[in-house]
């Protein structure tokens, strides 16, 4: 099963600084294989990986790898309750994050539905920023009309 979406996502950080989101709507496409969901897209100018194709592989409610290629290559693994090292490309080089899973949610079904995530970043252990993301997979055209 393969299927032309819609995606949303919302994420928000916070780190000592302050706190920020993004909303970033897009088409991609949702794949099914065995108990594991697929949702890619490609990256555009607006979240500054432009170039580059994300993919996130969902098992359940215990896995989500986010694993980027292209112009921007990634590999993060949350697995819920364990805390996991990932080689992330900021664009100018190469760096070593830990990343710990708190929380995974999936309702995802043949038809879409709805993944959250909450997650912390560490560098050289040092807490970098807590993160929440929210992602909604829908079939291209089965929108809700808010006028009925």
């Amino acid at each position: 099963m393969k299927k032309d979406v819609l995606i949303d996502i919302k994420g928000m950080y916070h780190t000592s600084e302050g706190k920020d989101s993004i909303e970033l709507t897009t088409v991609g496409s949702f794949t099914r294989m065995g108990e594991k969901y697929y949702i890619t897209y490609r990256e555009t100018e607006a979240t500054g990986m432009e170039g580059t194709v994300t993919t996130v592989k969902v098992e359940g409610n215990q896995r989500v790898t986010l694993l980027r290629s292209g112009a921007q290559k990634s590999r993060m693994v949350l697995e819920r309750g364990q805390r996991h090292l990932c080689a992330y490309d900021t664009g100018v080089g190469v760096m070593t994050i830990g990343i710990f899973a708190e929380n995974i949610q999936s309702s995802l079904q043949e038809d879409g539905g709805k993944l959250s995530f909450k997650y912390t970043l560490d560098i050289n252990s040092d807490l970098a920023s807590c993160n929440e993301v929210d992602i909604t997979v829908r079939e291209v055209g089965k929108q809700s009309c808010p006028m009925s």
